[in-house]
């Protein structure tokens, strides 16, 4: 089995990349999916982000209100010195992170254990972040163009392009820059262009991780 990390910056355009592997036949698991579960009532987790942050990031039901608690992470500040106003995204991540890494290190036991030839994706913005780069064979990186971040987050937030510029610079804080991860890739996708174009880069990319996971089991099996 291939263990395949796939990341980039924030609205990069990541989850649709990792849909266009799935078509392909690989299995993909996203570390926001793992998170939302981790931050339910009764997890570990979602009791010491509530420790820490205080009960007002829950909603009635007991839910956590993400947007609450993102405020509380990043700080209300914004532009350079945004780190220095009240961010405790690191005291988040430092309580999440150990435990999304452990729930898509399992995953990718149970994937291997079902389907030895698998292709494993983990789709998360952080991996570099977090030092979870080691788990995997491969790392694939995501870039589109500065603007389009801002645009797409606005599309998905349904915001209007101010907001979304100031949410993007805010939480590109907690991220490294395009440069760094793509340093530390393997394969680049660039996803500024028609969605037609990111697809034969898909194609293209899945086709060599076949081939390496072909060669990784014959030198196996060897």
């Amino acid at each position: 089995m291939l263990k395949v990390g796939l990341t980039g910056g924030i609205a990069s355009g990541k989850s649709a990349v990792g849909e266009m592997f799935v078509s392909l036949g690989a299995h993909l698991i996203q570390a926001d999916e793992i998170s939302h579960k981790l931050m339910t009532p009764g997890e570990a987790v979602y009791q010491e982000v509530v420790r820490r942050f205080g009960s007002g990031i829950l909603n009635p039901d007991g839910s956590v209100n993400r947007a609450r608690l993102a405020e509380l992470a990043f700080g209300s500040g914004s532009g350079a010195g945004s780190r220095k106003s009240g961010s405790r995204i690191e005291e988040l991540n430092c309580i999440v992170h150990p435990a999304v890494i452990q729930r898509q290190n399992l995953w990718m036991e149970d994937v291997g254990r079902s389907d030895p030839q698998a292709i494993a994706i983990v789709e998360a913005a952080l991996i570099l972040e977090a030092g979870a780069d080691k788990s995997f064979d491969r790392l694939i990186v995501v870039t589109c163009l500065p603007e389009q971040r801002i645009q797409r987050w606005a599309a998905r937030t349904r915001t209007d392009i101010e907001t979304a510029r100031s949410e993007v610079k805010r939480r590109m804080t907690a991220q490294f820059p395009d440069e760094v991860k793509i340093k530390a890739a393997d394969y680049v996708i660039d996803n500024s262009g028609p969605l037609e174009a990111t697809r034969k880069q898909v194609d293209e990319v899945f086709r060599k991780l076949l081939l390496e996971a072909n060669d990784q089991r014959r030198t196996t099996n060897d």
